[in-house]
């Protein structure tokens, strides 16, 4: 049975390192995530016996006391199979990823990885599940009539972005490949779904593969699937991406960052409508809209030899670029309204509105993460402004999130963004725990109790950091 819909997404985090619980509370509390802690696979599994439905994700630790991830997996995939499950280690090899991913994990994340990566990718595992859960409800009851009003919106009236919209009925009404080109955060998802929902494919699966998060090694098998015992740890065989968007519209988002031996194969796969899965010596007919995006330069992207440019030509029958915010500002406004309205729905809030010292703070910013820094924003002013009716500058550009999201109006935008991506959840857990010895006037005891772990958790931290020359 399908877990009942709810307001605010709840994560059930499975983790031995008692720090980590705390950085990811803060993390996903700042998104609008709520966490519920377990330290080992027995309690999870207690948990989940009492109240399973209560969740709608897991991520675990691969590796645990007692029980491991992999062993929580199996039990999730019995008991609660409508239950989606993020893996994540700092025991990174292929053999794990294999065996997380042929277990029914939908995703598997190598440690470190950067708070924004985290948060994507949760934020991805949730919208499938929304979309699962969408699609169950709309079965008893299937629309008579072959397409769906679309019920993506892109906002935006800038003059660019009025003429991409105009464009993307023709774009939507045939099966050529279209190339979405733009900055990270700048909605180039968004137009791939809303190019499928106008389009008479809309009741075919969408299926998302992010190029950039796929291990290395799993590439091939992850787009065109793989047969039973075609390598290592191939245990079963498995449906690739292609298959699974069958009939649909398959986005491959961030196509730059394959390599170019898998690019090669998608160049045949694009000429041939047919694929061939690892192992395999048949070749299978496929019938499947490719869409894809990147936020590179192609053209230094080709001249560097990183990209073939046979495959952008096969890709690019639609070219479509994506505007930076900071090129479209007069758009600032309506992202503003729709994303108030978007949370204030999600949380049950009275309508609300941002001051005009707060909006005349949005028009001059930067904004080197796009709409999706924005929508962030915004996100974080209606939960933190609670029952008020105006949202204030405070609620958004608080000291408190001064350290993990920089704003310095004087750096480039490029300089920021990198800034936000290289930040890791071992940067974030370094941050908290020198500020909390700095509130303490460096008493370890007492910052340990602010943090919820032990003394000697923290001096062994800190010995940590001064071999690494992380601090003095």
């Amino acid at each position: 049975m399908a877990a009942p819909q709810r307001d605010v997404p709840h994560i059930l985090l499975v983790d031995d390192e008692h720090l980590l619980h705390t950085l990811f509370e803060r993390l996903f509390t700042r998104h609008g995530l709520r966490l519920t802690s377990c330290y080992n696979a027995l309690q999870a599994m207690e948990v989940l016996k009492k109240e399973a439905d209560a969740f709608d994700l897991v991520i675990t630790d691969f590796k645990m006391p007692d029980m491991d991830g992999l062993e929580l997996l199996a039990y999730i995939r019995q008991e609660h199979p409508d239950l989606q499950v993020i893996m994540i280690t700092a025991h990174a090899n292929v053999q794990h990823a294999v065996r997380a991913m042929q277990n029914g994990a939908i995703d598997y994340i190598p440690k470190p990885f950067s708070t924004e990566e985290l948060v994507e990718r949760v934020q991805a595992a949730l919208a499938r599940r929304r979309e699962q859960q969408e699609a169950r409800a709309k079965q008893p009851a299937r629309m008579s009539q072959r397409r769906a009003r679309p019920t993506i919106e892109y906002v935006g009236e800038h003059p660019t972005i009025r003429r991409l919209k105009e464009m993307l009925p023709r774009v939507a009404a045939n099966k050529a490949p279209v190339f979405i080109q733009g900055e990270s955060g700048t909605g180039k998802e968004i137009l791939a779904r809303l190019i499928h929902q106008m389009s008479d494919r809309a009741e075919g699966p969408f299926v998302a593969i992010n190029c950039a998060n796929l291990p290395r090694e799993l590439v091939e098998s992850h787009l065109f699937g793989h047969r039973k015992g075609a390598f290592t740890g191939a245990i079963e065989d498995m449906t690739g991406a292609f298959e699974r968007a069958e009939g649909g519209t398959l986005l491959l988002d961030e196509i730059t960052e394959v390599d170019l031996a898998i690019q090669a194969k998608l160049l045949r796969v694009l000429q041939e409508q047919e694929i061939q899965k690892v192992g395999s010596t048949e070749p299978r007919k496929i019938d499947v809209r490719v869409i894809a995006t990147s936020n590179r330069n192609l053209s230094e992207a080709i001249a560097k030899g990183e990209f073939r440019e046979d495959l952008y030509h096969r890709l690019s029958v639609f070219p479509l670029s994506v505007p930076p915010l900071r090129e479209r500002m007069s758009d600032v406004p309506l992202l503003v309204a729709h994303f108030i309205k978007k949370y204030c729905d999600l949380y049950g809030l009275p309508p609300k509105k941002v001051s005009d010292a707060l909006m005349e703070r949005f028009m001059q910013y930067h904004w080197p993460g796009n709409v999706r820094q924005l929508e962030n924003y915004v996100q974080r002013g209606v939960l933190l402004s609670a029952e008020r009716e105006v949202i204030e500058v405070e609620d958004v550009f608080n000291d408190f999130f001064a350290d993990a999201e920089p704003a310095r109006q004087n750096a480039s935008a490029e300089k920021e963004e990198l800034l936000a991506r290289v930040q890791t959840i071992e940067d974030m857990e370094r941050e908290m725990i020198l500020r909390a010895l700095k509130e303490t006037n460096n008493n370890q005891q007492l910052a340990a109790q602010k943090l919820g772990i032990s003394a000697r958790t923290i001096r062994n931290k800190l010995k940590r950091y001064r071999e690494q020359g992380l601090i003095p």
